[in-house]
């Protein structure tokens, strides 16, 4: 149990340094295939770095603490709705090829510059800022029973989401400034107790 909790912490740190504001502004100074291919390469390795710390959790002997069953599938269908209808509004409003890094390699094959995503305030992030993040956390607790295996990885992985949201917020008021600034204040950050929010400049 104690490796598979450093193997989350480890895992949940390695995503976080290596798309830091810092490694990106000294991967942007480098540009070249590095600037080009980096985003990918950071997918790739988030990716298939989760298999053997996945197939390790589910290796070990599980106890069943919780699970949705009778009338508590209502609430968990309620939750897994909102997490999916949140999952295809951040689809829709996100370049998912930047974000996995196909866009930059692709500019990086023809020679062009690799620009910035635009800011962005339509569709689901007008009702939270995070849309992805937002469905993560509901997706963690409702998929299956809750384990003495399970619930470590659990907890790891909604603590990262939140302070990951919070870094990301940093880095966005920073890179965007007060168009960000105003878009905080009128926006909620992950849960849309507002509904949707009519921006106001």
């Amino acid at each position: 149990m104690t490796l598979m909790i450093f193997g989350w912490i480890l895992w949940c740190a390695l995503h976080s340094l290596l798309i830091s504001s810092r490694v990106n502004q000294w991967v942007k100074e480098q540009g070249g295939v590095l600037q080009g291919s980096y985003r990918l390469f950071y997918s790739l390795f988030s990716a298939l770095s989760l298999i053997p710390l996945l197939w390790y959790q589910y290796s070990l002997p599980q106890e069943v603490l919780f699970s949705w069953a009778g009338w508590l599938r209502i609430p968990q269908g309620i939750l897994l709705a909102y997490a999916l209808a949140m999952l295809y509004g951040g689809n829709k409003v996100y370049d998912v090829n930047y974000l996995i890094g196909i866009r930059q390699w692709q500019s990086y094959q023809r020679g062009e510059d690799i620009s910035p995503l635009p800011f962005r305030c339509e569709g689901a992030l007008a009702y939270v800022r995070h849309p992805w993040y937002s469905s993560g956390l509901p997706i963690l607790w409702t998929v299956g029973p809750l384990t003495d295996a399970n619930l470590p990885a659990r907890i790891i992985l909604t603590c990262y989401l939140i302070i990951g949201t919070l870094l990301e917020e940093r880095k966005l008021a920073k890179e965007l400034g007060e168009p960000y600034l105003r878009y905080q204040k009128q926006v909620p950050m992950l849960i849309p107790w507002k509904g949707r929010v009519k921006l106001s400049d």
